[in-house]
């Protein structure tokens, strides 16, 4: 199964979004800041939900965190992701502190624990799309 036959960003999302694909298409991991309160936040939004203002920049991040929660899918909703399966879906708090969800790969479905140490990959899916996922990080 090819990668084209999984989930990718709709190609008409919203401009408030774009910096984060266009910042994982440099390999690198980038989330919203906003430029009042200085609250970091993912998933990209228009206005922030500490302080209510509409104004924000992008902040680069490590990409370091850890496994807040997670899920191993034994049956994927469509035969290409059932390709991979069983497979993980982590919710990872970041060092900076916010969470986001994505594949943890590399590692043995039955090892992943909370608390887990993991860092970020990425994998460039199409000539317009790259994916971030997490690893168990090294060391």
């Amino acid at each position: 199964m090819s990668l084209n036959e999984k989930f990718l960003p709709p190609d008409d999302m919203p401009a408030f979004h774009k910096p984060f694909w266009e910042a994982l298409k440099r390999h690198e991991f980038r989330v919203q800041a906003c430029e009042d309160c200085g609250a970091l936040r993912h998933v990209p939004k228009e206005i922030c939900p500490a302080c209510s203002s509409d104004r924000c920049g992008w902040t680069q991040v490590s990409g370091k965190g850890t496994v807040y929660t997670y899920t191993v899918i034994h049956r994927g909703p469509t035969p290409a992701y059932q390709a991979d399966a069983p497979y993980v879906i982590a919710h990872v708090e970041l060092d900076e502190g916010p969470r986001v969800i994505s594949n943890l790969i590399d590692c043995d479905p039955a090892a992943v624990r909370i608390g887990m140490p993991v860092e970020v990959v990425f994998e460039d899916a199409s000539a317009d799309w790259t994916l971030y996922k997490f690893r168990p990080a090294a060391g």
